[in-house]
This record gives structure tokens, C-alpha cells and sequence, in this order.
């Protein structure tokens, strides 16, 4: 062991001399392997192209969530009309299920579209993934009844559902790559933020149609027809959603990527980028370390997401005999204050890092799960909209970061794979199968604190998978060369690694 030492002693000793003797020769290897900006590698942003991305991207997204908030919020309605009458709970087991059936074509979907992102660009994978949502979404709305064609009618729900799902995979991952690579590495949280901003227009814009459809109609015409109309509305809106990405411009780190003359940042970059580019085992073989902690993350997360935003107004209707329009009420309400603080907690993650935010989320769920849930169960409108707040104000601590965080574990090159299949093999798992599961283990178990206890162990998980990240905030992309918002910023960065002459 001593020898071993002494040798290891010697070589350092003989690198130093060898550095000392050969300063120029080793100043020249290292400024090949790590070259200096040039002015023309950083990104300087048009702030109006970003924010037409931004509207794009958001938009997409809301019409994502208002597809699936519609199907959760009609849960009830569409057991009835889709399956077997019978007993109320298998009923809506069988609609959660449904539910849940598309979440498992996530994954797939995420390879197929992320790899294809990566190799023809964003956008057209983003216009893609939009026409088939719509298609899907329309298509629901005009299946007949389980009484009109037996059978074939919750298999065509399904086979809906699957498109829907496949189509979704290349979404969030698209949409959250599409905004990280136009916006500025300063704003990266603020502009991001935007991203679940449409998260939750998407399900407000869902619920407050639901709930206006319910209150004017009544149960038994929205079992006849009512609960299509959300269905074939959301048909045409994303037609406008689509006219919105066409319209826009390949995001500037593809195009960086893709430029033959672009100058890397350093030698490892470029090598990543001319060698995983696209290829779905490398994104595996390579990327491994950072797939784990993106499904970690991103499980985390969405189940407590789905448990609030999709899953409260079937539990407080089904479980704690609460009208469903007053659920519904609550949940907007929620959701209202939300979006009106979200891109402020994106600022905070701009200015004091992503893991602060997302631990404060993450640790919120771990101890006011069972509070809020106490409060939630007493029943009285100040106690159950008090009950909700505490789990949005966590909430909104992930939503407003995770989309600036999750792209910025991957290289350019690899980003929208790499995020699509990680965000989706994990929503599959833990984020669209939560209402089934806890409706199931409620049934089961006979206690109706099981979403409490669900989203507190979802936060362990969190709170262990923010300790193994990297600060990302304010800081350049992997793989990609700084972008800032002004020349000046440009020019200064270049001065800044510019080092005084030796005499």
C-alpha cells in the first residue's frame, strides 16, 4: 500500500514538473479541450420571440390538461354511460381505469416523439403531437352510449384514450424543452413558470365548464348529452393551438446544434452532441443517472398534482358526500390563486435556485399532508377551501420551478428524449394511476386519510431526489452556449473569461 502511495506521489510530482517546464504546451492543450466563447456561440434573445414561444408552448399545455380535466371531473358521469350499471364504486373504479389506461401508452409515446424531437426539431413534433390530442379528444365526445352499442363503446373509449395518451407523451417534454431552450439562462424559472400556468388554465378552463354544464343541465341531461359538449369543444381549440406553433421559429439551441459552424462551449459537449444525438439506447446507457432522478422528481410531483387538481372533487363528492358543483367551486377557487402566484415563484427560482423552491414544495407535502386533509374532512366550506390552500401552496412551489428544472438535466441533444421518456415512464406510474390507487386502497381499507398518506410518501421521495440534484439556476443549458437578453450581457461575458497578458 505504501508503494502504491509513493508511486501515485511520484507521478503527480513528475505531471507538475512536466506542467512547469511546458506551461505554453499545456496552456494550449487546455484551451484546446475547453475553448473560449466567441461572441457569435451566445445566444442573444429576442424577448417577443420568446414570449410567442412561451404562448405557443402554454397554450398546448392547457389544452393537454383541459383534455384531461375533463375526463377526471366527469369521472362519474362517464362510468355511467360507459359501463355496465351496477354498483356506483366499480363503476367509477372502471372510469378511473380508463383514465389510467392512457397514461400507459405515455412512455411509448415519449420514445417515439422525443428521440423524433431531437432529430427533426421541436416543432413539428410539437404540431404533431397537438393535431392527435384534438383528434382523440373530438373523437371521445362522439362515441355512443354503453346502452346504444354495448361493448364496443368503452372500447372505442379506450382505443381514444390510447391516442390521447401516445399523443401526450411527446407533449410536457417538448413543451418544457421548447421554453428552457428560447429563454434566457436568467429568466429560465420566470418564463417556465408560464408552462404550468397553462397547466392550470387548462384544468380551471376544464372544472368551470363542468361545473357551469352541471348547474344548467342537471345529472340526468349530462348523462344524455351534456358531459360531450366539453369533448367536442376542445376539437377546435386545438386547431388554434396548432396554428400558434406552426407559426413559430425552431427554438435557437436547436439551431445552434444543428449549425455545422457553431463553435462549442467545450470538447465534451460536442462529443455528446455528434454521438447521442437521437438515439434512444444511449439516451439509457449514457444518461441513466439523471433518467432515475427525472422519474424521481417527476413521480414526486404528479402525484401530488393529480391528487389535487384531478382527483379532490371525486373525494370530496364520493367520500365526504360533498355536491359535486361545490367541489368544483372549491377546486377553481384554488386553482385561481395559484395562477396568480406561480410565475413569482418562478422569479424565486431564478433568484434563489430551483432545490430551495422545490424543497419547500416537497417538504410541504411531507408535513401539512395530514392537516390539510384533518381540516378537509371537517367539512365546513372555510375548513375544506383552508384544507386545499395548504396542499396548493406547496403545489405551487413544483409548478412553478419543474419546468425550468427537468430540461436542464439533459444535454441539447438529447433533451427532448431524454426528458419525454423520464417525465412519461414516471407519470405513467405514479401520476395518472393516483386516482385509481386511491380510490382503490380507500375502498380496501376503509379510511379516507389514504390521499394524505399517498402524498406524504410521494414527498420522501421528492425530498431524497432534491438533495441529489445540481443547482441549475441561471446558468447556461448542457450542451448548449450561454443565452442572454442583451449584447451588452454578451460582450460582457466574453470580456469576463478573457484573461490579462503574461509578462
Amino acid at each position: 500500500m505504501a508503494a502504491h502511495d509513493d508511486t501515485a506521489a511520484d507521478t503527480a510530482a513528475a505531471d507538475t514538473e512536466a506542467i512547469r517546464r511546458h506551461r505554453t504546451l499545456f496552456r494550449a492543450v487546455d484551451r484546446r479541450k475547453n475553448p473560449p466563447l466567441r461572441r457569435t456561440d451566445i445566444t442573444v434573445t429576442d424577448e417577443a420571440a420568446v414570449k410567442r414561444a412561451v404562448k405557443a408552448a402554454s397554450l398546448g399545455n392547457a389544452m393537454e390538461w383541459f383534455d384531461f380535466g375533463i375526463y377526471s371531473y366527469l369521472a362519474v358521469t362517464i362510468g355511467h354511460v360507459f359501463f355496465p350499471s351496477g354498483n356506483d364504486t366499480v363503476q367509477l373504479i372502471s372510469s378511473f381505469a380508463t383514465f389510467a389506461v392512457s397514461f400507459l401508452v405515455r412512455p411509448v409515446g415519449g420514445m417515439v416523439f422525443g428521440p423524433m424531437g431531437d432529430k427533426i426539431g421541436r416543432k413539428k413534433v410539437l404540431a404533431l403531437t397537438m393535431i392527435m390530442m384534438a383528434v382523440g379528444t373530438l373523437a371521445i365526445g362522439l362515441i355512443p352510449s354503453y346502452a346504444t352499442i354495448g361493448f364496443w363503446a368503452p372500447a372505442l373509449l379506450i382505443f381514444f384514450r390510447l391516442v390521447q395518451g401516445f399523443s401526450t407523451g411527446g407533449e410536457y417534454g417538448g413543451a418544457s424543452t421548447f421554453i428552457a431552450e428560447y429563454a434566457p439562462d436568467k429568466r429560465r424559472g420566470y418564463f417556465g413558470s408560464f408552462l404550468e400556468v397553462g397547466t392550470l388554465a387548462g384544468y380551471t378552463g376544464a372544472a368551470g365548464l363542468v361545473l357551469i354544464l352541471n348547474t344548467t343541465l342537471g345529472a340526468d341531461t349530462m348523462e344524455s348529452w351534456g358531459w360531450r359538449v366539453p369533448f367536442l369543444i376542445a376539437g377546435p381549440l386545438g386547431l388554434v393551438g396548432l396554428y400558434l406553433r406552426l407559426k413559430l421559429d425552431e427554438t435557437p439551441a436547436f439551431q445552434k446544434m444543428e449549425d455545422a459552424t457553431y463553435h462549442a462551449a467545450s470538447e465534451g459537449a460536442s462529443a455528446v452532441e455528434t454521438t447521442a444525438k437521437g438515439d434512444l439506447a444511449k439516451i439509457f446507457r449514457r444518461h441513466w443517472p439523471m433518467l432515475i432522478l427525472c422519474i424521481a422528481l417527476v413521480g414526486a410531483y404528479n402525484v401530488t398534482d393529480y391528487m389535487l387538481l384531478s382527483y379532490m372533487p371525486t373525494y370530496l363528492s364520493d367520500e365526504l358526500g360533498y355536491d359535486d358543483s361545490h367541489g368544483l367551486l372549491l377546486l377553481i377557487g384554488t386553482m385561481i390563486v395559484l395562477m396568480l402566484i406561480i410565475s413569482q415563484v418562478g422569479k424565486l427560482s431564478d433568484r434563489f435556485g430551483r432545490k430551495p423552491l422545490l424543497m419547500t414544495g416537497m417538504l410541504g407535502f411531507l408535513f401539512l399532508s395530514l392537516p390539510a386533509f384533518l381540516l378537509i374532512k371537517q367539512g365546513s366550506l372555510l375548513a375544506v377551501a383552508a384544507g386545499m390552500l395548504l396542499l396548493g401552496l406547496s403545489l405551487v412551489c413544483l409548478l412553478g420551478t419543474m419546468s425550468a428544472t427537468l430540461p436542464a438535466l439533459f444535454p441539447t441533444s438529447v433533451r427532448y428524449g431524454s426528458l419525454s421518456v423520464g417525465y412519461n415512464v414516471s407519470t405513467s406510474l405514479f401520476g395518472g394511476t393516483a386516482p385509481l390507487v386511491i380510490t382503490s386502497l380507500i375502498s380496501v381499507t376503509g379510511t379516507d386519510m389514504v390521499p394524505a398518506y399517498y402524498s406524504m410518501a410521494a414527498a420522501v421521495v421528492g425530498v431524497i431526489a432534491v438533495l441529489c440534484m445540481k443547482e441549475t439556476a441561471q446558468q447556461p443549458l448542457a450542451g448548449s452556449p450561454p443565452s442572454v437578453e442583451t449584447k451588452e450581457e454578451a460582450a460582457e461575458l466574453v470580456e469576463a473569461q478573457t484573461t490579462a497578458p503574461r509578462f
